[in-house]
């Protein structure tokens, strides 16, 4: 159980609720967006305190459906940079001030590599189907291969995750970053239709969240780097009350999530001990919500209002930690240790080693099964009905 403390309250647009925050993982600063509004908000969540740093105005994004979607962002791992997707160029903010830089396309979604020195941007400026590698000074962009959606980085800096969506099915990859480049692995996590949210990982890296779909308010956390899924859980089924699309955090201590929700309250879920503690709110819907660097949980409300809470525990947590224990660059040495990079060339779906998180799939199963049953996933029924055709027009 923790006990949660209203640290300072910010007034924003009651018109355009922020629908993503996303905090820098070092400094005290958070960027909000929201569809439908120019403005980027830069935040400093530092001391206790919540001020707006800067308003950017930016051209608001576009979805894979075509509306506009909140702006894509991106922080630099270490230094106080800020870039922000503006329709054909990359708006660059420090405490500097701002500046612009030509980019390849109208960005979807941005990220840096975990060294900074590079930026991943999808979709890429020659295909729909791949990404850019940009440099972040000029916005000289080289193709890469397709990701989307997001990326999220496991906190030892050595491994990353993103998706390549499908309606059918969606794929969460498992890189190696280096040189700018992501070393896409062999094992992949592979998940039912499309619409999810970027990987999130937990502060020690040995769960990740992922938030979606298309079709439901779905939560799914997999243990790291098993990728065995320990929960799977349909947040609401009521169609008029949604959740809030960006509505995760996980805690600086190990395995515990929050989840803000339509009526305002916070939900603190321990992953290992499966329990679910409510913090009630005053009904005010969460929009977003975020963690900072300084482990306070960071709101934007349905009214417009950010704040700043501090968490801390009701009771004393042991500081010692057993020897055994993995650090989390051993998890990702773990992971590697049971993969491998995919060769170039060829289609990537032959190269991939699938699990859903509960079973694996061998390529002959893949390629040649055709009975399912009720309980499985869409994608699986839909590769057996075209497992069946194929095998009908050949007789």
């Amino acid at each position: 159980m923790t006990e949660l403390a209203v640290l300072a309250r910010l007034r924003g647009d009651a018109d355009s609720p922020v629908e993503k925050l996303t905090c820098h993982p070092r400094l005290p600063l958070a960027v909000a967006v929201a569809a439908d509004c120019r403005t980027v908000r830069v935040l400093d969540c530092g001391e206790g305190q919540l001020r707006e740093l800067a308003a950017l105005d930016a051209e608001p994004g576009a979805s894979p459906w075509g509306d506009s979607a909140p702006q894509a962002v991106a922080w630099h791992p270490h230094e106080p940079l800020l870039l922000v997707a503006d329709g054909d160029s990359l708006l660059r903010w420090t405490p500097g001030g701002t500046s612009r830089t030509p980019a390849a396309n109208a960005y979807e979604a941005l990220a840096f590599d975990p060294d900074g020195t590079r930026l991943w941007a999808t979709p890429s400026s020659d295909d729909y189907e791949g990404s850019d590698l940009v440099d972040p000074a000029t916005g000289a962009a080289t193709p890469a291969p397709f990701w989307d959606t997001g990326v999220g980085v496991h906190p030892s800096g050595a491994l990353v995750a993103t998706l390549v969506s499908d309606q059918g099915a969606t794929h969460c990859l498992f890189a190696r970053p280096g040189d700018g480049a992501m070393r896409v692995q062999r094992q992949a996590l592979i998940l039912d239709c499309d619409g999810y949210g970027a990987p999130l990982f937990s502060s020690d890296g040995r769960h990740f969240a992922i938030r979606g779909n298309a079709y439901v308010d779905q939560l799914e956390v997999f243990a790291f780097p098993s990728l065995q899924k320990v929960l799977s859980t349909t947040l609401s089924e009521d169609r008029h009350e949604p959740w809030a699309f960006h509505n995760l955090a996980w805690d600086t201590r190990p395995g515990l999530l929050w989840i803000g929700t339509p009526t305002g309250s916070l939900l603190e879920f321990d992953v290992e001990a499966e329990e679910a503690t409510g913090h009630p709110s005053d009904g005010v819907p969460v929009s977003a919500l975020a963690t900072t660097a300084a482990g306070d949980l960071l709101l934007a409300r349905g009214n417009g209002e950010f704040i700043l809470l501090s968490v801390r525990p009701a009771a004393p947590v042991p500081v010692s930690v057993p020897a055994a224990e993995p650090a989390p660059n051993d998890d990702v040495a773990v992971f590697l240790s049971g993969t491998e990079d995919t060769p170039s060339g060829g289609e990537l779906d032959d190269h991939l080693v699938l699990t859903d998180g509960t079973r694996s799939f061998t390529d002959e199963e893949l390629a040649t099964g055709t009975e399912t049953s009720p309980g499985d996933p869409t994608w699986l029924q839909i590769q057996a009905s075209m497992n069946r055709f194929r095998g009908d027009s050949t007789t």
